[in-house]
């Protein structure tokens, strides 16, 4: 469970998040609607740790980011372009990045890795995948730890049309598993068809919510 609590944060004179508050529960798929600047991808990087709010509170599990907790360990995240080290394949990034933590072996990376419709046996460099490739191994990065949470911040780019489609059941699967899912995109066809309830933000401020059930 996420509890986000009159949430400000600024840079200088500049209001990047204005007052957000927000409760999201287990088991749904929550969407971020806005231009870009909007706010999105900042609000998912202070869930997870990544910015401090400059007032206000976020609880994430029923911890208090930045005071209680650094950086949740039960988020998996993908914000931005996931980035890889080049030189090697996608198993032996997503292996090195597992030994930062430590609670998972090679098993549970490659069973990620095939989730995601990539093959974990490829010898393959990252640095010669396509850019849908790279956003497959991002979300299985963000799985292969089995988060209780995933933020995930345009996770069909790149993708081609079969893709996307893969991704959408793999989302929607995820959240009868449980999940809590954040999904900020600019496709409306995403947002239609896996979003729970919907935050449309502007200049920092959600301006409108909107309940698909």
């Amino acid at each position: 469970m996420i509890q986000i609590e009159n949430v400000t944060k600024k840079f200088g004179e500049a209001v990047v998040l204005d007052e957000i508050n927000m409760e999201l529960q287990p088991g749904n798929i929550y969407g971020l609607v806005g231009r870009n600047g909007s706010g999105k991808t900042m609000l998912m990087k202070c869930i997870c740790g990544f910015v401090l709010p400059t007032s206000g509170t976020i609880h994430v599990n029923g911890k208090i980011v930045g005071k209680e907790i650094d950086i949740p360990d039960d988020i998996g995240i993908i914000i931005e372009n996931p980035g890889f080290l080049p030189n090697y394949s996608g198993f032996k990034n997503l292996q090195l990045l597992a030994m930062i933590r430590n609670k998972i072996g090679k098993a549970e990376i490659k069973e990620a890795i095939r989730r995601v419709g990539l093959d974990p046996d490829s010898k393959k460099h990252v640095g010669k995948y396509s850019l849908g490739m790279r956003q497959r191994l991002g979300l299985a990065q963000a799985l292969m730890e089995d988060p209780s949470i995933l933020l995930l911040d345009e996770p069909m780019n790149g993708l081609d049309n079969e893709g996307v489609e893969e991704i959408r059941k793999l989302i929607l699967d995820l959240k009868q598993n449980g999940k809590l899912i954040i999904i900020a995109s600019h496709t409306r066809e995403d947002i239609n068809l896996l979003c729970d309830e919907v935050f449309y933000m502007d200049h920092g401020k959600i301006i409108q919510i909107e309940k698909r059930n």
